[in-house]
């Protein structure tokens, strides 16, 4: 099996979007009556959730006339949270045919899809002109990425001159290897974690000028101690990131909060402008 089916195949849930709605009906929420807000605890597949991305954005400008596209879009919650934000047009790629389907419907039916648009397709070969679109922003996505070169280099095609790249990933910053399994793996084969440096080096060869950059630990941490305290003895919602996890959700999730509590991967961000 050749890695991006591996990849694609670690993310893939069949049924998914009956899972969600199930979910929502068990919450006494209609498919005629779903919000986005229905949609939070499921929609946002990174640390932080959408504290996070609105920590991402805000460095953005975005404005309703830019084009936007979200890189690994998962089920299109950054998407049309960006898009309601900003009124940009925010165009979600997405290795993983089942997450772009469910992205689809899911948009559809909060009213979203004049807004919001999604393709399966290889981050590494997108269907794009040159030249496409204003910003692109990837979030938790190059942890499934080996060549991180090639990754720059093909978002800088696909972005106007002075285009902006924002990237929220869990990258390594300690020298001991990690627990598995964890969200975005099962097994160290398919995880290619790398450090800032290794982003920054590749994205000068494509072009681009570093704007800034930010490591997010203190407020990761935060995050899953508030997400402890608040769930308690409640166990988990009916909507959440379970449903996209499986039944492996609370080992992925205790090693994803273990690997970044010992300091050997931290959530960190840097926003990328193309000369």
């Amino acid at each position: 099996m050749s890695l991006e089916a591996e990849v694609s195949a670690h993310y893939a849930k069949d049924g998914l979007l009956q899972r969600i709605i199930e979910a929502l009906n068990e919450m006494g929420v209609s498919t005629g009556s779903v919000t986005p807000e229905d949609l939070k605890s499921v929609d946002e597949f990174h640390v932080g959730g959408f504290s996070a991305t609105t920590a991402l954005i805000d460095q953005l400008d975005l404005k309703p006339e830019m084009k936007v596209i979200d890189i690994g879009s998962g089920i299109g919650g950054t998407a049309r949270f960006v898009a309601g934000e900003t009124g940009a047009h925010v165009t979600g790629v997405d290795l993983t045919p089942e997450y772009t389907s469910t992205a689809r419907s899911l948009s559809e039916l909060v009213g979203m899809t004049a807004v919001t648009d999604y393709q399966t397709a290889n981050a590494l070969n997108l269907p794009f002109d040159d030249g496409s679109f204003d910003v692109a922003l990837m979030l938790h996505v190059g942890m499934n990425i080996p060549d991180k070169a090639a990754l720059m280099a093909e978002v800088g095609r696909i972005l106007r001159p002075n285009g902006l790249f924002a990237i929220y990933d869990i990258m390594k910053v300690g020298p001991e290897p990690i627990s598995f399994p964890v969200p975005w793996a099962s097994v160290g084969e398919n995880s290619f974690l790398e450090g800032l440096q290794t982003y920054r080096e590749a994205s000068f060869q494509s072009g681009f000028a570093e704007v800034s950059s930010r490591d997010q630990t203190t407020t990761a941490l935060k995050f899953f101690a508030d997400q402890k305290r608040r769930n308690g003895n409640a166990g988990l919602p009916a909507v959440g990131l379970h449903i996209l996890m499986g039944n492996k959700f609370p080992a992925k999730l205790a090693n994803m909060v273990s690997n970044i509590a010992k300091e050997r991967i931290a959530p960190i961000e840097l926003v990328l402008r193309l000369e």
